[in-house]
């Protein structure tokens, strides 16, 4: 990659980020603040990246304050991290421009974190800004730089430099001009630091889950033919307090959208396997958090603020409930209990459960893959790689219908076929009539 962009950040550790604004917000919402921020700033990145002709920009988030595989469960393994050298700010830039120039870099820009209006067309302005010219800065109103970018490496713009106080950006202009090199300026911005900053994004939608106590959590069931269960389940739903419920209908012929749209349900008609009735909810989606659900599961009483409590871990990449059914005997307590072992202890969860992620998340894994069948097998797997998968104590109760209907041992049976199947990779379409056939006949 020609292009490297650095993200300078910490781990949102609270107490540990944003201390100055610990006495307005709280050191949980500080952190919060932080980590959201930081999300902001590699969205926009990547959508740069995404966009770039050509394709030669490399994301590096240069990192403290936890493990490279904290960072990664927490923001995503399609870009490289590069942990912070010791010293103060100005000595570990100087290591990560001169470690990214290292690697063949030809243009280099470093952003902070904390700049909410640091937008796509401004980052695009300092990259075209290299250019034509040696340097790129970004003022900030306090007196320092959001962004700084240069086309080869020089440390002196890093050293005798008063970090912290209002001299730096006029200090850095003037090493640029000792050292004869051209200089091109980006907008002032102003980043958030001090508790003054806050009033400026207060209002904003993008932070509104750290300053408002607002609902985050959008329920998203796809359904084909559910009317006999999909009431029960809004109806259980209906005490989740503000969140967003999405019935994402895979064209049912009897009255499954009707029953939905009457509790209040967002109704979604969407043609398809799963996977692609999952995927449109998850568009139309208004969360920060998904929460995908099937039409005969009842997720345990609170499951809004049981998910978002798991996912403030940025460690926890996904999360699911405790399996259970509504059915008897011993061998569905055998069933339950052999997959909780699994989903526990192996992280794998599946769809019955209710999986739950970030919508962040979500997209930049690249939702469900377009398959007819073991979509949710698919995409557990891609979020294990990532990071880590919980499974909350509370149970998720799954109608036993088809273990009735089927037999348990048959149904257990066809479970397992389709998953060594998909392992040894057995065509899909092949897959999908076995699977059709043995659960008809």
């Amino acid at each position: 990659m020609s292009r490297t962009i650095l993200i300078f950040t910490r781990f949102p550790v609270p107490g540990q980020v944003k201390t100055r604004l610990v006495p307005a917000l709280g050191q949980k919402e500080a952190a919060r603040l932080h980590r959201r921020m930081t999300e902001l700033i590699l969205a926009r990145v990547r959508s740069i990246r995404s966009e770039s002709v050509p394709r030669d920009i490399e994301i590096a988030v240069c990192y403290s304050g936890a493990r490279r595989q904290d960072f990664r469960a927490w923001l995503g393994r399609d870009i490289q991290y590069v942990r912070q050298s010791s010293g103060d700010i100005g000595k570990r830039m100087q290591a990560a421009f001169q470690s990214a120039f290292h690697r063949g870099a030809k243009h280099v820009l470093a952003v902070g974190s904390d700049i909410p209006d640091l937008s796509c067309g401004i980052l695009g302005k300092a990259l075209l800004g290299l250019q034509d010219h040696d340097t790129v800065l970004g003022p900030a109103t306090d007196g320092g730089y959001y962004l700084i970018g240069m086309k080869s490496p020089h440390p002196e713009l890093f050293v005798n430099k008063d970090w912290g106080t209002a001299r730096v950006c006029d200090q850095t202009r003037s090493a640029i001009r000792d050292l004869a090199l051209t200089l091109t300026e980006l907008p002032v911005l102003q980043d958030m630091d001090r508790p003054e900053d806050l009033a400026s994004f207060k209002n904003e939608s993008r932070f509104h889950t750290v300053f408002e106590a607002k609902p985050e959590v959008s329920v998203i069931i796809p359904t084909y033919n559910e009317e006999a269960v999909i009431g029960p389940t809004l109806e259980h739903l209906a005490g989740e307090s503000g969140a967003e419920i999405i019935v994402s209908d895979g064209g049912s012929t009897d009255a499954t959208r009707e029953i939905a749209s009457n509790a209040g349900a967002v109704v979604l008609k969407v043609p398809g396997s799963r996977a692609r009735q999952q995927n449109e909810g998850a568009a139309h989606a208004e969360g920060r958090i998904l929460l995908f659900l099937h039409a005969d599961t009842l997720p345990p009483r609170g499951c809004a603020d049981l998910a978002r409590e798991a996912l403030d871990d940025p460690c926890t990449v996904a999360g699911a409930f405790r399996f259970r059914t509504d059915g008897s005997g011993i061998a569905m307590r055998l069933i339950e209990g052999f997959t909780n072992i699994r989903s526990s202890f192996f992280q794998y969860p599946y769809g019955d459960q209710g999986l739950f992620m970030e919508k962040r998340v979500f997209e930049e894994e690249g939702g469900f893959s377009p398959l007819p069948i073991m979509e949710d097998f698919e995409l557990v797997g891609r979020l294990r790689r990532r990071g880590r998968i919980v499974t909350l104590h509370e149970p998720a109760i799954t109608s036993a219908r088809r273990w009735e209907r089927l037999g348990v041992l048959r149904t257990t049976l066809i479970n397992q076929i389709m998953i060594a199947g998909f392992v040894c990779k057995i065509p899909m379409h092949r897959l999908e009539r076995l699977y059709r056939n043995a659960d008809h006949n």
